[in-house]
């Protein structure tokens, strides 16, 4: 970047919700600490389970492993700095820093997608071609292909942020999002930025819609080996295994392409509602998977409950003696 494009711009200042009243700052604030909290305390106990229960130590739930982790670090990435925005008034952030951001927060979230189409691909096998399961899907396999996620990912936003740097940042400092993303450093570029926004549109759009097209793939093919099913029973069984990944999914995908595609195509609403909206999908999924993990994931709502027995089990005793 020269040094033209850095004197104008040293840094930005993350606005947030633009309409939101100081009087409301404080409850802003509160409620996004508590979805932080919510969100850490959750997929930590997912860890801990996973790491003491070697009953977990398989392919499905090594992919819902690599998601809590992805989930963690975006929820680290975005949530603490928009919380002191709103605490303590504290929303700049310096020039290289929110790039570091942006590309981050594009980065977690192009894992999530592989991730997810990973996950897919875990349930299609076991569904469809239930007798080559353990062949085709194992640890190793499983570990490999995540990895070749985590690795893949780096590309697109890497591109992004390389193409959006170097831009000449000379009007407003002002981020009207509650982190920094390319949609909302570029447009305070003073430059035409379809050359740059087009390209990004395109990378974004091959992390979400290349897995998604084998996700919708993989579960009509799922849909049709369940409708091939005799027994009811096994009917619902086999539907209830893919039930927490479908949850997960949707969360993930449906309001992200709306948003892609309403910001490029020129579907206009108001500042506050886009926010909301991508606040809702970068944060909800993140809190909400491990409650879907525990409720609709048979093996690990068991662990949860032998964990939580265990340790009420002293209690009781504890009570007894004393009693005695």
């Amino acid at each position: 970047m020269s040094a033209g494009n850095h004197s104008f711009v040293t840094e930005f200042v993350i606005v947030g919700f633009p309409g939101l009243q100081p009087e409301f700052y404080g409850l802003a604030s509160t409620v996004l600490f508590l979805v932080y909290f919510c969100t850490a305390v959750g997929n930590v106990v997912i860890l801990v389970l996973f790491a003491t229960d070697r009953d977990l130590h398989k392919p499905m739930y090594f992919v819902i492993l690599h998601l809590v982790v992805s989930d963690i670090l975006f929820s680290t990435t975005t949530l603490p700095k928009i919380i002191a925005r709103y605490w303590f008034q504290a929303g700049a952030i310096s020039f290289t820093g929110c790039f570091v951001q942006m590309y981050l927060v594009h980065y977690f979230g192009t894992v999530n997608s592989y991730i997810l189409f990973i996950m897919a691909l875990d349930r299609y096998v076991s569904i469809c071609f239930p007798l080559r399961y353990p062949m085709i899907i194992n640890n190793s396999t499983i570990h490999i292909l995540s990895t070749t996620a985590w690795i893949v990912a780096k590309a697109c936003p890497l591109m992004m942020v390389i193409r959006a740097y170097p831009l000449p940042y000379c009007d407003s400092n002002k981020i009207m999002q509650c982190y920094c993303d390319h949609i909302a450093i570029t447009t305070l570029a003073c430059t035409d930025r379809v050359p740059y926004s087009f390209p990004a549109f395109i990378f974004a759009m091959l992390a979400l819609l290349g897995p998604l097209a084998f996700i919708i793939f993989s579960y009509c093919s799922i849909i049709v080996a369940v409708v091939q099913i005799a027994s009811p029973q096994g009917r619902l069984k086999t539907l209830s295994t893919c039930s927490g990944q479908l949850i997960i999914i949707a969360l993930y995908y449906l309001p992200r392409c709306f948003i892609y595609l309403a910001s490029n195509i020129g579907i206009r609403f108001s500042t506050d509602l886009r926010i909301v909206i991508i606040m809702l999908y970068s944060l909800l999924p993140p809190m909400i998977n491990p409650l879907i993990y525990c409720f609709k994931t048979k093996h690990i709502k068991t662990s949860l409950m032998k964990r939580f027995k265990k340790s009420i089990a002293p209690q009781k005793d504890n009570v007894f003696a004393v009693s005695q």
